[in-house]
């Protein structure tokens, strides 16, 4: 993918209507938000030029489609608003909430409310990818999901399985999670991408270089956004290599993993050039480090209220589902916002 644009220049509401009415400005993934200029990103290192939609040269044109395109639909869900997927960690250690839900009954009643508050999927996990963490095996991973994944399921909630590991990816499915979420874009195991294309089930590949062990010694980038972006699509070939179609495949640019604060100042107000790559995106803010540094609050359960303002300005910027701790409180947010943006 040599070739990309960059939206710039956003419009919301009723000037985003106006202006698309009018050729100025071409819809933000579908809409509601519209975008009038964009930035030309080649395969050279200085930034690109900037120019009008009209204006962008024949040979960025099939980029500019993508961009200005609704992603297709995915994993069965509505894609008129951005979606809210709940974070259940199974888990002693995971950074802002190991331990709360470790036991399979709580984890339970958790998910239960979460989809109560509006959750549209529950994220459960039982391996912590925070900074350093050492890897769990894949039977002891199995056994802290699969029995909350059952009974999740079998009370109609829709439920993906947060694992890199085939083994777990396989019994998460037979328990009757619908989507897999892989922190390591399907890298990390050589079987996951099989069991995958074999399930046929929707598939989120996150951005990360290295694992959680040594992720944080990988953060160097001389353009975060751009080569997150060829990254990811590179991840995706391999993926529709394996037999995966990339309509089942939605894309998170992987918030904090082998990224620094800076690097994730710098990603998140450029999110939208992620749409270059067709597929749905999926970001996870809630409560990470660099919310903590902003806001002045090292403790990660007391961020929520940051978390809120971070995923808002990621939906504004093309996000289509947020990963978050805070269900009830992102559900709400998400309708205020579009409220105020006109879409009722």
């Amino acid at each position: 993918m040599p070739l990309l644009v960059e939206p710039l220049g956003l419009l919301h509401g009723p000037a985003a209507t106006q202006a698309i009415a009018e050729g100025l400005a071409l819809p933000l993934a579908g809409g509601p938000s519209a975008f009038a200029l964009v930035r030309l990103v080649d395969e050279g290192a200085a930034p690109g030029r900037i120019c009008p939609v009209a204006a962008v040269p024949a040979a960025f044109r099939a980029a500019l489609v993508r961009v200005s395109a609704a992603p297709p639909p995915w994993a069965g869900m509505p894609a008129d608003r951005p979606l809210v997927m709940g974070i259940l960690n199974v888990t002693p250690d995971s950074f802002s909430d190991g331990g709360a839900h470790a036991d399979a009954d709580r984890a339970i009643e958790a998910g239960l409310e979460m989809a109560a508050e509006g959750a549209d999927l529950v994220d459960v996990g039982g391996e912590s990818t925070r900074p350093r963490a050492a890897p769990t095996p894949p039977d002891e991973e199995c056994a802290r999901v699969v029995p909350v994944i059952r009974a999740l399921a079998a009370r109609g909630v829709a439920v993906s399985v947060d694992t890199r590991n085939a083994a777990t990816m396989r019994a998460a499915l037979a328990a009757g999670a619908r989507v897999v979420n892989d922190v390591s874009a399907l890298a990390h195991d050589p079987d996951a991408a099989g069991v995958v294309a074999e399930a046929a089930c929707p598939v989120i590949l996150m951005h990360m270089r290295g694992d959680p062990a040594t992720m944080h010694t990988q953060a160097r980038y001389d353009d975060v956004a751009v080569e997150v972006t060829r990254e990811l699509a590179a991840r995706i070939a391999a993926a529709e290599a394996a037999g995966i179609r990339r309509a089942a495949i939605a894309v998170d640019p992987g918030i904090g993993f082998a990224k620094a604060a800076a690097e994730n100042l710098a990603l998140l107000p450029r999110l939208s050039l992620l749409l270059n790559l067709g597929c749905p995106i999926v970001v996870g803010v809630s409560r990470k480090g660099f919310i903590g540094g902003l806001a002045g609050e090292p403790v990660a359960r007391r961020r929520g209220p940051g978390s809120l303002a971070a995923g808002l300005h990621a939906a504004l910027h093309g996000a289509a589902m947020l990963r978050v701790h805070d269900v009830a409180a992102t559900a709400q947010a998400v309708r205020v916002w579009r409220g105020l943006l006109g879409l009722g």
